[in-house]
């Protein structure tokens, strides 16, 4: 006969571990950060030790929480997916993927019917959101992730850099640094600001164009409306290469110079479970053979009017070796 304390306490007790704080645990589980409190408090009655060290913004594991951690996370993952299994019987295997709007929107949407034609009985559905979704909680199995630097967790994978560059209409006839003094320049807002993310001032200057007269801009909060407003030729937009994509390769908007600047990068990772699963191995395969062949992405090789691309790349040249 099993002898365990509530199943309560134990949720309540690996949330907090896994996030090192009651109030993530509380929003993930759905109840107040006094209730995670209680129920930690009661299976520490329970067990006659100490969990946690109460920190000011923080709770911090000891010794016994250490031990006792690492056997209810692998315990509760197992019983997700032995539920999760019996819940999809008779269902099409599903992978859920989570990733920015804009990458969903811009990237990942235009190639499903890809992976639909090669795998006609795996489902994709697709989580949305600009918020950080933990794989560990059980939303989704898979995340595109763009960051800086490796994720810590879940055996990141490194898709492809990104590089940003302008691109605008075909309308607008832009060839030549001098062009862009004439147009509006379209800007979008970083849901995560950071020092070091591409924008019109670190592109000129790698350009050689760092004088540039005032002229009338469009700022937008959402890349896919400032993308929307260089398709629609209302200026030209400094922008992903990875999520102009595609509107590159359609004619919608072209790339007018060679000179780029580096981006973050897109990871991979999937959700930490002894199994994965055919259908979520099937997506995660398909991810990376599709990353594999947008390694030279569309509209990487601009067109060049007039010798304009050995100025741009003599512009690039002098501000590398910078």
């Amino acid at each position: 006969m099993r002898r365990l304390p509530p199943l309560g306490s134990l949720r309540a007790f690996e949330a907090a571990a896994r996030h090192s704080s009651f109030k993530q645990a509380a929003e993930e589980l759905g109840v107040t950060p006094t209730a995670i409190s209680h129920q930690v408090r009661l299976l520490e009655d329970n067990l006659g030790r100490r969990l946690f060290e109460r920190r000011t913004r923080q709770v911090i594991l000891t010794e016994a929480g250490r031990q006792l951690y690492p056997a209810l996370r692998d315990g509760l993952d197992a019983m997700h997916d032995g539920v999760d299994r019996v819940r999809r019987q008779g269902e099409s295997p599903t992978a859920v993927i989570t990733t920015t709007a804009a990458f969903a929107a811009h990237w990942l949407v235009p190639r499903l019917s890809v992976f639909s034609e090669r795998h006609p009985s795996i489902a994709i559905a697709v989580l949305a959101t600009d918020e950080v979704v933990s794989l560990e909680g059980g939303k989704a199995d898979l995340a595109v992730r763009l960051a800086g630097r490796p994720p810590a967790e879940h055996g990141a994978i490194a898709l492809f850099d990104d590089h940003f560059t302008p691109v605008a209409s075909p309308t607008l006839n832009i060839s030549r640094l001098a062009d862009l003094e004439k147009v509006p320049l379209i800007h979008f807002d970083w849901h995560r600001p950071r020092p070091d993310a591409p924008d019109w001032p670190k592109w000129l200057a790698a350009a050689g164009h760092e004088h540039r007269e005032a002229m009338a801009a469009f700022r937008f909060n959402e890349e896919s409306h400032a993308l929307q407003a260089a398709i629609a030729g209302q200026g030209v937009a400094l922008f992903s290469l990875t999520i102009a994509s595609e509107p590159l390769r359609r004619g919608l908007l072209v790339r007018p110079f060679a000179t780029t600047i580096p981006g973050q990068t897109y990871y991979l990772l999937r959700r930490p479970t002894r199994q994965a699963g055919a259908a979520v191995e099937a997506v995660s395969q398909w991810l990376l053979r599709q990353a594999a062949a947008d390694a030279d992405l569309p509209g990487s090789r601009p067109s060049f009017p007039d010798g304009e691309e050995g100025k741009d790349r003599g512009a690039r040249a002098t501000a590398e070796k910078g």
